[in-house]
């Protein structure tokens, strides 16, 4: 369950817009290698073709991310496109980012919250994301693992540079 201060933080949970991508990006490209770096140009086109896309801000400042894409996506990432071969409803998660100096607070949990939420109300069975094996990205890993996702497989991607573990969670329905 969320502590009091999670909930509050939940309250600056806010749509992004295309606007938001140069700190966006800035956030993102400081969590490499756990996320590719990513142009300006290409945080916009993921803006554009997401189902989900929230920014949390605490104290007025954008401290994370998520951007998550449903199915039927005109998206050409490997990853994306696996989880759709397998012909299961589910929303991808194709971007979670919490800074640096922000972490251990709870905010992934606000984060993912919000997608469960939304994956539940388009009726997806699964929320889906890769993690890195290699380079080793075991934080999250162990983060995914306690909110519940379970590996199905495993991918080189990136011309075999990156090797990710394929993830899901079941989208329980609300109590």
């Amino acid at each position: 369950m969320p502590t009091e201060t999670e909930t509050e933080t939940a309250s600056d949970l806010r749509p992004l817009a295309l606007d938001d991508a140069p700190a966006l990006v800035a956030l993102n490209d400081a969590a490499h290698p756990a996320v590719p770096i990513t142009s300006v140009d290409e945080m916009r086109g993921l803006i554009a073709i997401a189902a989900f896309a929230r920014g949390l801000e605490v104290e007025g400042e954008l401290v994370g991310f998520v951007i998550a894409i449903a199915p039927g996506a005109d998206y050409a990432s490997e990853n994306y496109r696996w989880f759709e071969s397998r012909g299961v409803e589910h929303l991808y998660v194709d971007r979670i980012v919490v800074a640096a100096s922000q972490r251990g607070r709870g905010l992934g949990s606000v984060l993912y919250d919000a997608v469960f939420d939304e994956a539940r109300r388009r009726g997806a069975g699964e929320v889906t994301c890769e993690v890195n094996l290699d380079p080793p990205n075991p934080g999250s890993l162990a983060f995914h693992s306690r909110i519940g996702f379970r590996r199905l497989g495993s991918q080189p991607t990136k011309g075999g540079t990156v090797t990710v573990a394929l993830l899901a969670a079941l989208v329980a329905p609300r109590d």
